[in-house]
């Protein structure tokens, strides 16, 4: 089971074989969230650490992040889809992760950001939301491994091959966030929940 937490907090729960059991991927746009005319869609940005250290010094060279191929092949991203009507955003995340790259772990409840865009391809506005999730298990099989790539690097490659600003934007802040919650962790241990 995964975990999504809020510091202390456990919000829900999702197992990953949930949306892994018949490995498919949600289609079509009919549970879409819209807000203004924008289509929501929702992300995270897979994080895990390169090594575990004994300080509690973290900085962005200690840490890798999974980018995965776009279904046209052109360029990396991270990843990220459409939030639908019967699930939270959070749900959405973990399942577009799932769904995208393959990977599970704890969706962290403080949202990176909101960033409003226009799709070339579609000419179509949307409204993105992303959060950070620290990877727990990498499986082998997930529903679109036929058609996208997945790969670990370090966040300064990421900044380079990642196709939208946005989520640039989204890396830069999950980098500050992890090197400066050091500085908190260290006046006050936070507790983290885990479920096995």
């Amino acid at each position: 089971m995964v975990a999504l937490v809020a510091q202390e907090t456990i919000v829900s729960l999702v197992t990953p074989e949930n949306v892994v059991g018949n490995l498919v991927s949600r289609t079509g746009r009919h549970l879409q969230r819209y807000q203004k005319g924008r289509r929501q869609v929702v992300g995270c940005i897979p994080y895990r650490y390169k090594c575990v250290k004994q300080s509690l010094d973290i900085n962005e060279e200690d840490l890798e992040v999974l980018v995965i191929s776009s279904q046209k092949g052109k360029g990396m991203l991270f990843p990220k889809g459409g939030w639908e009507i019967d699930e939270s955003i959070q749900e959405a995340a973990l399942r577009e992760t799932i769904e995208e790259a393959g990977v599970t772990g704890i969706v962290e409840c403080e949202l990176l950001g909101e960033w409003n865009f226009k799709s070339r391809a579609h000419n179509t506005d949307y409204q993105g939301y992303m959060f950070p999730l620290l990877v727990q298990d990498q499986l082998a099989e997930w529903p679109e491994k036929n058609v996208r790539s997945r790969k670990w690097m370090s966040v300064a490659e990421a900044r380079k091959v990642c196709q939208h600003w946005w989520m640039k934007e989204a890396l830069d802040r999950l980098v500050m966030r992890l090197t400066s919650q050091q500085i908190h962790d260290k006046e006050d241990s936070v507790e983290t929940c885990s479920l096995s």
